[in-house]
């Protein structure tokens, strides 16, 4: 259990970092698509747009604030490991999963506004013929950005990976002492071990678990993750056709 608070805590202490790099990158795109946006400030599409994606850079960046100051706060997991102290430390580290799972979310819907943004300017105004759109700089910004989001999330998800990891031994060893837990453990004296052979296979004594109710599993968030990637090879897919397009024109075919 307390390995896994102090993984918790040292997932933790990486991600304000990560953080930093995806704020960093969200302004570098914002910035670099803001003299296009200029010229068609009187749309109301754009407009609509514009203010969703600054409303949402704004709310991550004061949730993200608050995320640095929950993790720096995360006590540290030192001295005699008694029950009592392993299920404080547990208690106290639990609005980090929810904080983490909350800024996930943001972060992808920070990047579904702001991508929805850069459609709209590309396949409904045409920005890419327009003098003060520099598609070079803004698709690698783009990418860079995609990746800084990705790496976020992940980070953000190994923080409550270990957290439930804390969370699921202490619920079953709430005192920091073996106990016999179905499908897990089961206490056996030599007496038992005759009586089955002297066979040390683990299923002959502990059995079967319980099913369980994933309770953490976020059906939104799989299905956003999985949205954002398929947008993600879809565009590759598109620029893909229209290298291969280019290269046959060249060839005379």
């Amino acid at each position: 259990m307390a390995s896994h608070l102090d993984r918790t805590k040292c997932e933790a202490d990486k991600a304000p970092a990560l953080l930093d790099a995806f704020l960093r990158a969200t302004a570098t795109l914002r910035e670099l698509i803001t003299p296009f946006l200029d010229t068609v400030a009187d749309r109301e599409t754009i407009q609509n747009a514009q203010r969703d994606v600054d409303a949402v850079i704004t709310l991550i960046q004061q949730d993200a604030k608050t995320f640095v100051g929950g993790a720096e706060a995360l006590p540290t997991v030192s001295g005699k490991h008694t029950g009592e102290t392993l299920r404080n430390a547990t208690a106290a580290y639990a609005p980090i999963a929810g904080t983490s799972r909350d800024l996930g979310k943001q972060a992808d819907h920070t990047f579904k506004l702001l991508s929805r943004l850069l459609d709209i300017c590309e396949k409904e105004l045409n920005a890419k013929e327009h003098d003060s759109w520099n598609t070079r700089d803004i698709s690698r910004a783009r990418k860079l950005y995609d990746d800084a989001r990705h790496s976020l999330v992940e980070q953000l998800r190994e923080i409550r990976y270990f957290q439930r990891q804390a969370a699921w031994l202490t619920e079953r060893f709430p005192d920091a002492a073996l106990v016999d837990v179905p499908g897990l453990v089961k206490l056996v004296d030599h007496a038992e071990i005759e009586q089955n052979d002297w066979s040390l296979t683990p299923g002959r004594y502990v059995g079967i678990a319980p099913e369980e109710v994933d309770d953490n599993f976020d059906f939104e968030e799989a299905i956003r993750e999985i949205h954002v990637e398929l947008n993600g090879l879809n565009e590759e897919a598109v620029e893909l056709a229209m290298t291969i397009a280019k290269n046959f024109t060249g060839l005379g075919i």
